[in-house]
């Protein structure tokens, strides 16, 4: 956020940015110059909340997805523009508007409905960024389009003097810079109140008077029908038999008006079954995990059971390589064509050099295999060199940390003494310092004697300083006066020439023809009529341009797939020559068989003597300070721990090594065999090769 002075140009940027994004869609859109119907303001802003309401910043852009919206296409230029700036910024300045409509919905709208939260914030938005572009006008007629009621009471709560100036003032200070809220956001809604407090009277108006009309409208009075009379039936003569006698009603059964009984029994079920599952619960977390416990006297038999059992050794498990197939897409299947491709044109080189003259490589491979059996045993014994090496520095360190014990004695005795020689000279220096403060305190005592007569000179010079003081005050006072009349006599001419100049008569209406140029003397000059031609060339030139395009895409499209599929066919050829090349390989891989070979080197047997060298004069030193008892029994458990340490890493170096050589052999016999096959066979001996590499 900017400073006060340009903020509003920066806020005119930022709404531009989506603004900028939705008139570039409007620009790709707007190349139709079909006549459509004019849609209503109700309709307009009813389209944008719907758009809001199925608008996810999360899941999409709000630039795709103005792209992908169907509806907003039926529109022309300008109700389309509207929309998507409106669609922008209610986007962009969410935050803000939240603020305020939620504050609506805790106060003045608590009846109101949530479904119409999204409309509230258009308003909102128009009332607070819009205003001035689109025109009061404008804006009446959006609102009055709308429910009546409801526009009425939220630009009400909204347009408030006490609302902007305190609540929503400090809750937008939270969102942006102050400075930027003041000047462009609290005071255009502060100008624009006037005017906004006459478009509610007269939407309470409205509602008053519809209310009257519907107290004072006429009762409808209803008509009876014209019918026929119908004539009089004739009197039946009296019949000689009695009247027969209804029997007797039977009186409601109570059962009617009790409960039945199954919904007591159904009661009775349940709380019976309740109390028979918390029973069970209590049952179980008392004697939970019963099953787990052991007995003191079985604890010494299964202790023994244990020992007497073997140890477990895990085997290794042989897994089956299956041949699954495996979906690439178009990036793999060309670069494993190329791979293949790649190897295809090294082997077929080597095979044309064979056939020239070239010479064998057996002899190499030979002498290769010795110089890797000697850096093996190089390897292996330089391994065993740094762990004896690491045993005797242990031991040396061992040394060195008797020898310093010794010296920390000797230095803190040193140190006690030279703490005694301080102490001494500290109290020296304290008895001294007590006599220094006493001489202080007599000189000052005296010297506040001759506090009054200083206190009385710097009054009468502060009071000489006063007078000075207000009498260069006064004229600069007469000066500031004189100065504002000037001020005011200058701008009072300056509005009474701003006045006469208003009063003139000037010429407000403007004749303006199409077909004429402006007349500024540019070069590429042209009236509106011929821009338009222009334009709609340019946009026939642009629709020719996309459908060649559109055509070559499909050209190297069709050309892509069908280079996809030749490397398809070569690379599941490649891969059933790698079957064959890999099953060769196991076959040769289980005669082959590892070996070992026994080390030895002179610098271990030496390392190991200055070893056990070491030990002794460690032990010699460990009698002379007289080690205590609880210090000789925690050295041999750490012996034992760095022995046990040494001797897994002997055991990691051993098994590596035998890793190795066996890795090393394997290879070496594989490649003697695929050289005699590669000089028979030419060609497929790429296969094989790739596989060692």
């Amino acid at each position: 956020m900017g400073s006060a002075g340009n903020s509003r140009q920066r806020q005119r940027q930022r709404r531009g940015q989506p603004g900028a994004a939705a008139a570039a869609a409007v620009q790709g859109r707007c190349g139709r110059f079909s006549m459509v119907k004019m849609v209503s303001h109700r309709e307009l802003i009813a389209l944008i909340v719907q758009q809001l309401n199925k608008f996810n910043p999360e899941n999409q852009s709000l630039e795709d997805f103005l792209n992908e919206s169907a509806v907003i296409q039926t529109l022309n230029v300008t109700e389309e523009k509207f929309v998507l700036d409106t669609l922008a910024g209610c986007t962009e300045y969410k935050s803000i508007l939240d603020v305020v409509v939620n504050a609506f919905y805790v106060r003045d709208g608590r009846y109101c409905p949530i479904s119409e939260r999204n409309l509230y914030i258009v308003i909102c938005y128009l009332a607070t960024f819009q205003l001035e572009e689109i025109g009061l006008q404008h804006f009446s007629r959006i609102v009055k389009s709308l429910d009546t009621a409801k526009m009425q009471q939220f630009l009400r709560f909204f347009f408030n003097d006490l609302h902007l100036n305190t609540w929503i003032k400090d809750e937008w200070s939270h969102i942006y810079d102050s400075v930027y809220v003041k000047e462009n956001l609290i005071d255009p809604l502060l100008r624009w109140q006037p005017k906004v407090q006459q478009l509610i009277e007269k939407l309470t108006d409205n509602l008053s008077n519809r209310s009257s009309t519907v107290k004072t409208s006429r009762v409808t009075q209803p008509k009876e029908f014209n019918l026929t009379a119908p004539k009089p039936r004739a009197i039946p003569p009296p019949s000689p038999a009695p009247l027969p006698v209804l029997p007797k009603r039977q009186p409601v059964p109570p059962s009617i008006y009790k409960p039945p009984k199954e919904r007591k029994q159904l009661e009775e079920i349940k709380t019976k079954n309740i109390r028979k599952a918390k029973d069970l619960l209590l049952e179980a977390n008392t004697n939970q995990f019963r099953c787990a416990t052991i007995k003191p006297e079985k604890r010494e038999n299964i202790h023994d059971s244990m020992e007497s059992k073997p140890v477990f050794k895990a085997q290794k498990i042989q897994s089956k390589i299956d041949n699954i197939p495996i979906k690439l897409n178009t990036a793999a299947i060309l670069r494993e064509g190329a791979l293949y491709q790649r190897k295809l044109e090294e082997e077929l080189k080597r095979v044309e050099n064979l056939q020239q003259g070239a010479g064998d490589s057996s002899e190499f491979l030979e002498w290769q295999k010795q110089m890797r059996g000697k850096d093996l045993e190089d390897q292996l014994a330089e391994i065993e060199c740094r762990k004896l090496q690491g045993k005797l520095s242990y031991e040396e360190a061992v040394l060195a940390h008797q020898n310093v014990t010794q010296e920390n004695k000797k230095k803190a005795d040193l140190l006690r003494e030279e703490k005694a020689e301080l102490m001494h000279l500290c109290a020296e220096k304290r008895l001294q310092e007590q006599k220094e403060m006493k001489e202080l305190v007599e000189q000052v005592m005296e010297g506040h004697k001759n506090v009054k007569q200083v206190k009385e000179k710097i009054q009468e010079y502060k009071q000489q300083i006063v007078q000075q003081v207000c009498e260069e005050s006064g004229e600069l006072l007469r000066q500031a006066l004189e100065e504002q009349e000037e001020k005011n006599r200058k701008r009072y001419e300056l509005i009474q020439q701003i006045r006469a100049l208003e009063s003139a008569p000037s010429i407000r209406h403007k004749f303006v023809d199409l077909t004429e140029t402006g007349g500024h003397g540019l070069f590429g000059e042209m009236s509106v009529v011929e821009l338009r031609e222009r334009l709609a060339l340019l946009k026939e030139a642009q629709k020719a341009a996309e459908e060649e395009k559109r055509d070559q895409i499909i050209h190297e499209k069709q050309a892509k797939e069908q280079l996809i599929l030749d490397k398809l066919d070569q690379i599941s050829q490649f891969r059933a020559e790698l079957g064959r090349a890999a099953a060769f390989k196991q076959e040769e891989k289980k005669k082959s068989q590892p070996g070992e070979r026994p080390m030895k080197d002179e610098r271990i047997l030496n390392l190991q003597k200055k070893i056990v060298e070491k030990t002794m004069e460690r032990k010699k030193q460990a009698g002379l300070l007289k080690i205590s008892p609880q210090k000789t029994r925690i050295v041999p458990s750490k012996d034992s721990f760095q022995w046990n340490h040494w001797k897994e890493l002997e055991e990691s170096r051993e098994r590596q090594f035998r890793m190795l050589q066996h890795g090393f052999m394997e290879r070496e016999a594989v490649q003697k065999k695929e050289l005699i096959a590669a000089a028979r066979t030419g060609a497929k001996a790429c296969i094989l090769r790739s596989d060692l590499k």
